[in-house]
């Protein structure tokens, strides 16, 4: 048999990685010293995962801008009474619709009254409304549609044509018509804007408790015997608390824009006491020629809308769980 004659005088590829130590790995050697080495980088990579940054670091700084601002007109509307600025009902009869200056901040209305004291003292009914009407829809709401998910059939068709027929009236002509029925009080304003925030929550809840009710640890738990309560308070509530939490600070900027839209149109609290809506509508008659009372108040009422959806968004982008995750 006749072999090549490189063949015997020179040693193969082979031979020269086993005595050398290296790997060929198609055409390319690799040093099996750096591939069986502990600390090689690229094993260390692939093997510890990232660490996760906290989480008010991930929120980032349009989360914190937007929750200063929404704490600092909190602030305000509690500290009302006692903040060094005029009263919101007296007026300067000298200063008639006066523009903003260093002794009113932003001005004065057609009535002579401070136009600064009259927001930071209607941001107090703003506020309570935004809070306490979601704080309704958010417990009814929430509690009808873990129900609803959670035990399907009948109960679940009774519940969701309840929020059928809610969603069906426009938001409006619903708060229109309670608020009439019920009366022009703080108290009414914020049932009544609660009533219409109950069907957001209900669809939303159920939407999330069919998705845990399945979920390995719910079927475990029905499996050891537990009860539905144990299971729908312990397993299920916390994985939907969340997405509900975070939904509700922009349902509080849709509740203070219909409590505006309701003072506006003279439907809300009594017209003595100071809201961003009746603030407005008092200065409309005065548009063309102080546009300064119609301004501020409006900017106010845009920033803090803004500021509940862009916070509410953020939030509920970072705490949503992949379902790789869980």
């Amino acid at each position: 048999m006749s072999t090549h004659p490189n063949d015997r005088d020179t040693p193969s590829r082979l031979d020269e990685a086993v005595g050398t130590g290296d790997l060929i790995v198609g055409e390319e050697t690799m040093s099996t010293a750096a591939v069986l080495a502990p600390g090689h980088a690229d094993v260390e990579a692939s093997t510890v995962p990232p660490r996760q940054s906290p989480l008010w670091r991930r929120l980032g700084v349009q989360f914190w801008v937007c929750a200063v601002w929404v704490v600092l007109v909190g602030l305000a509307g509690v500290m009302a009474g006692i903040l060094p600025i005029k009263d919101p009902s007296t007026s300067d009869f000298t200063a008639l619709a006066e523009g903003p200056s260093w002794r009113y901040w932003m001005g004065t209305d057609a009535l002579g009254r401070d136009i600064f004291s009259r927001v930071v003292h209607g941001t107090r009914v703003s506020i309570i409304v935004g809070l306490f009407a979601v704080l309704i829809g958010l417990v009814v709401g929430g509690m009808l549609g873990l129900i609803a998910g959670y035990y399907r059939r009948r109960i679940e068709s009774v519940i969701m044509t309840f929020a059928d027929a809610l969603v069906a009236f426009p938001a409006l002509v619903l708060l229109l018509t309670l608020t009439t029925f019920l009366g022009q009080t703080l108290e009414n304003i914020v049932l009544a804007i609660g009533i219409v925030t109950v069907p957001v929550f209900i669809r939303l809840a159920r939407a999330n408790t069919l998705t845990f009710a399945q979920r390995e640890f719910v079927l475990a738990a029905k499996a050891t015997g537990s009860r539905n309560f144990r299971i729908i308070t312990r397993e299920v509530l916390p994985n939907v608390a969340m997405p509900l939490m975070a939904f509700s600070l922009v349902v509080v900027a849709v509740a203070i824009v219909a409590e505006g839209s309701l003072s506006f149109l003279g439907l809300s609290v009594p017209p003595t006491t100071p809201t961003w809506g009746n603030i407005i509508a008092a200065g409309r008659q005065n548009l063309q020629d102080a546009p300064h009372i119609v301004f501020f108040p409006s900017l106010v009422m845009f920033l803090t809308v803004m500021a509940f959806n862009l916070a509410g968004d953020r939030l509920r982008e970072v705490l949503e769980v992949k379902e790789g995750a869980l």
